[in-house]
């Protein structure tokens, strides 16, 4: 059998869709570049049919993103696979991937169609696909809680149809390992041509066995697994590619396959994501958590003093983490600086290493050390930077005992400098009312999140917030030793987001009003 295991990436489909993880084109386009960095095989970019926002957003990605496969989501009927069609156009490795429900409790009460009815749409779908691609997947939704023979027939039709890769999803979280590879193993033994396709498995987390059910799947003879950065996704989430990619490597003597992924970059992607969604993981999460190479208890760190591997089974440095602690200070010049950058991973054109070196020097001067954690910090926030419609010039807050918290604020814009002064429950809700009647933006703050980026008391405060006006949220982020700095930063990058988000929708629906009239 192939040894290699291909990893599909369906952050910006299954993970963006769920509760707080929503993504502007422009945020899957980003994260869709670093998802090709990773060397992921497939990046399944989005739903088209799900609107006109996800359809673009995916066109964008086909047309940017080149060495990956993209593939676009459609149910099982001719509009749906005709929006992916319509958005996979400019892709250089397009794939229609193509599902309907299996099980009995979803044919009956969801699709409300017979077996015999979803075979022929199954079948009618994948030709369909076919005719625009050679690379087409199917996807039996709810696998897990189908019956094995229908499976058989409905894979069978669809391998004859054209599919190429035919996928076996636990949809609900439901299966357990042993039952699944099981399954896997049925499957690939009763389908008279099993082996010319690749078997592909998509587990969610509800019972916390995403992950586990996975690596069955690979034992039994799967060969791609569908999977998202930090395992956000519908419900408890999806089985998580950092896991999985780390699982397969540091195991590969149990299950003897590999991956193309570049794990050094494991890391920063992980850190991409919650810097666009604004929600972090959590501190024990496997890989990628704050606390995934930590020791504190003495025997564990006497353990790890005299030999790394007494209580790591993986080098933080495989996943792209700093543990070297490079130290700069405010003497440190501009070659040490970019030197340091290029050693992890990082390669700014010589304008965002200006910014960037400049806000190092800044740092550097208020406090004694400068970490790579630090920098890279910095780096992050220069990346993602958003067009500065206002920028801070000058903040003040007053807050004690027996008085309201009150900020004054001056804020740049085209229109010059203007300064508003506020009240509020704390400082940093002070600091945003002002920024609010100053930007003229009614934001609600709907989350707040600050944590150290290194120790010590002079540690880099990095402040993430999630606002939102009307329907639109938008994620600011900023970094400072100062944290009332940082928050004010953070709430105005996130203000700065959400009115380029504003114009964008009155060019769109002024697109929308010329073309109703020109159709007129």
């Amino acid at each position: 059998m192939d040894d290699l295991v291909r990893i599909f990436d369906t952050t910006l489909r299954d993970g963006e869709q769920s509760p707080g993880f929503s993504m502007t084109p422009a945020e899957k386009l980003e994260l869709a570049r670093q998802l090709e960095a990773l060397r992921v095989d497939v990046i399944e970019a989005g739903f088209p049919i799900s609107s006109p926002g996800d359809l673009e957003a995916v066109r964008t990605v086909a047309r940017e993103v080149r060495e990956a496969v993209i593939a676009g989501l459609a149910r099982a009927n001719p509009k749906d696979v005709e929006a992916a069609v319509e958005a996979l156009q400019p892709a250089a490795r397009p794939r229609v991937h193509v599902f309907i429900a299996t099980s009995p409790i979803h044919m009956e009460h969801k699709l409300r169609m017979t077996p015999d009815e979803v075979v022929a749409a199954a079948e009618a779908a994948v030709r369909q696909a076919r005719q625009f691609t050679d690379d087409v997947e199917f996807s039996a939704e709810d696998a897990s809680r189908s019956e094995v023979e229908f499976l058989c027939r409905i894979f069978d039709v669809a391998i004859r149809a054209g599919a190429t890769t035919i996928n076996v999803p636990d949809t609900v979280g439901y299966t357990t390992p042993p039952e699944y590879a099981a399954l896997i193993l049925t499957l690939r033994e009763r389908i008279p041509a099993a082996d010319k396709v690749t078997w592909s498995v998509h587990c969610h987390n509800d019972l916390g066995l995403a992950v586990a059910n996975s690596m069955a799947a690979v034992a039994a003879g799967a060969r791609q697994i569908e999977c998202t950065i930090n395992g956000i996704g519908e419900r408890a989430g999806n089985a998580s590619l950092e896991e999985i990619v780390m699982a397969l490597r540091t195991r590969r003597d149990v299950f003897g396959v590999r991956t193309n992924i570049d794990t050094t970059k494991l890391y920063r992607t992980s850190r991409l994501l919650t810097a666009i969604t604004g929600i972090a993981v959590q501190p024990n999460k496997a890989v990628v958590g704050e606390n995934a190479f930590a020791h504190e208890a003495g025997i564990h760190q006497h353990g790890v003093l005299v030999n790394r591997a007494t209580y790591e089974i993986m080098r933080p440095e495989d996943i792209g983490l700093p543990t070297n602690r490079l130290v700069l200070g405010k003497h440190s010049g501009r070659h040490a600086f970019r030197k340091a950058l290029e050693d992890h991973g990082v390669h700014l054109d010589d304008a965002a290493l200006a910014r960037t070196f400049a806000r190092f020097k800044a740092l550097a001067d208020r406090k004694k050390q400068v970490a790579i954690e630090d920098i890279l910090a910095l780096v992050d926030e220069e990346v993602r930077a958003a067009p500065q419609r206002f920028q801070l010039k000058a903040f003040q807050v007053s807050t004690g005992t027996g008085s309201p918290p009150a900020a004054t604020v001056t804020l740049q814009s085209e229109s010059g400098e203007t300064t508003e002064a506020a009240t509020g429950d704390g400082p940093v809700d002070a600091l945003c009312v002002a920024v609010n009647r100053l930007t003229g933006v009614q934001a609600q703050l709907m989350d707040y999140a600050i944590r150290a980026v290194t120790g010590g008391t002079d540690a880099l405060g990095e402040v993430t917030v999630r606002v939102r006006e009307g329907e639109t949220v938008a994620v600011g982020r900023f970094s400072s030793t100062d944290v009332l700095e940082a928050s004010v930063r953070a709430y105005l990058d996130a203000i700065n987001r959400l009115l380029v988000a504003r114009d964008r929708g009155r060019s769109g629906e002024a697109a929308a009003h010329r073309g109703a009239a020109a159709w007129a």
